[in-house]
């Protein structure tokens, strides 16, 4: 079966800012077979046009507004089920040591780009993954994934891992929108009575439980704190 894989990344400057904004470092990523790509879009339009709101769909652009027309995106990622899956990682950068990534904030960045891909990775099944474009210092990053990805799933095959532009790419977008609810309920930046509490609460009403990370076996909102201090 093909699948589709959209991916975004929040505070990416963590691993290389001396003065840090936030406390984790989040990578998301939606999960959705091939052939409801264009339905889904076609739905996320009709949202559009029924709500008057053109411009790139963005966490950051959540407002008293807009929030009504985002709460619907979250209905209608919840009302597909297990056919539309969210899976994110988090990392405190407090617990990141550069000396593990021979001293390469952005190689360690794309190790954790690994984990959040390889664990939904099953076998028999097509893949091509979708990552928000992003400026790099060493180009090779995306076809070193692929690589590794590849090798540690030899049964499934990785199409393709490709950057492009995020405001060409709804479901990019759409994966930046329950990236940045996630992000912000573990790096605790809501703000009481705004239009973004209020849209993180719409989902948590609709998953029945509050954001913040699950085991492994949550396969519709899944958020994985990944521990880098040692331990069980």
């Amino acid at each position: 079966m093909d699948f589709e894989v959209y991916c975004d990344e929040n505070h990416p400057e963590l691993f290389t800012s001396n003065k840090p904004t936030a406390d984790y470092l989040m990578i998301g990523s939606l999960w959705l077979p091939a052939d409801i790509r264009e339905e889904i879009k076609q739905r996320i339009w009709q949202l559009r046009k029924s709500h008057g709101i053109w411009g790139e769909i963005k966490w950051r652009k959540v407002s008293k507004g807009s929030l009504e027309f985002y709460k619907t995106l979250v209905d209608l990622f919840e009302s597909y089920g297990e056919q539309l899956r969210f899976r994110c990682i988090a990392v405190a950068h407090q617990q990141f040591d550069r000396n593990r990534c021979q001293g390469d904030g952005e190689l360690g960045f794309y190790k954790f780009y690994y984990q959040v891909l390889h664990h939904w990775i099953l076998d028999y099944n097509h893949y091509h993954v979708f990552c928000d474009m992003k400026t790099n210092r060493d180009l090779t990053r995306l076809n070193v994934l692929k690589e590794c990805l590849s090798n540690a799933n030899i049964t499934s095959y990785i199409k393709g891992i490709q950057a492009l532009p995020s405001r060409e790419v709804v479901l990019i977008q759409l994966s930046d929108l329950l990236l940045g609810m996630a992000s912000a309920r573990l790096n605790n930046t809501l703000v009481q009575g705004s239009a973004k509490e209020a849209l993180v609460k719409h989902l948590e009403h609709k998953l029945n439980r509050q954001l913040e990370p699950t085991y492994s076996s949550e396969h519709k909102f899944n958020i994985f704190r990944i521990c880098l201090s040692g331990g069980w």
